[in-house]
């Protein structure tokens, strides 16, 4: 096991999620996905907390939970996509964990969540526009992280397991 978390950063539909949980299987560690752990805490669904409280409120709150997380044991956690925009949430993760970006393309983004109605940032009349900014925009944010490693449509979660763990110059443990 490593002796600090790994921690998945990117846009939503880099595969943090997907890919985490069998990162977490492959090196036998804990598996914490923070927007699952923000719905535990609040009792509510991430849209819900958009819809009632805003951006803000639920920023701050990922942050708290991040925190949270970060204090435990070593582990594989996935933020939100959010997450890493927030320098306290940078600053966390640099000091607590390896920061790894997981960085994908517009089509292969939008093929992985064109039409999911738990995406409260792309509930409007032109999700994949509204898509495409957010990627430009944080793009460069997520630039900051320790490690990068491209996710592509046609590469399997495997894939990515292996790309990450060469790239954090870890070895998966046997089953």
């Amino acid at each position: 096991m490593t002796e600090k978390s790994i921690i998945l950063v990117g846009m939503m539909g880099s595969g943090k999620s997907s890919v985490g949980r069998r990162l977490a299987a492959a090196l036998h560690m804990n598996f914490v996905d923070v927007d699952n752990e923000i719905e535990e805490v609040s009792q509510r669904a991430i849209a819900e907390i958009f819809a009632e409280y805003g951006e803000p409120e639920f920023r701050a709150l990922e942050s708290r939970v991040l925190a949270r997380i970060l204090s435990e044991p070593p582990q594989v956690i996935a933020t939100g996509g959010g997450a890493f925009l927030s320098e306290k949430n940078r600053q966390l993760i640099a000091e607590n964990g390896h920061g790894v970006w997981l960085d994908a393309d517009l089509e292969t983004l939008w093929s992985r969540v064109k039409g999911k109605a738990h995406r409260p940032l792309l509930q409007n009349d032109n999700p994949k526009q509204i898509l495409q900014e957010l990627l430009e925009k944080r793009s460069p944010i997520y630039a900051y992280a320790e490690h990068k490693v491209v996710s592509q449509a046609d590469q399997s979660h495997e894939i990515m397991v292996d790309k990450i763990c060469k790239t954090l110059g870890i070895e998966r443990k046997k089953p």
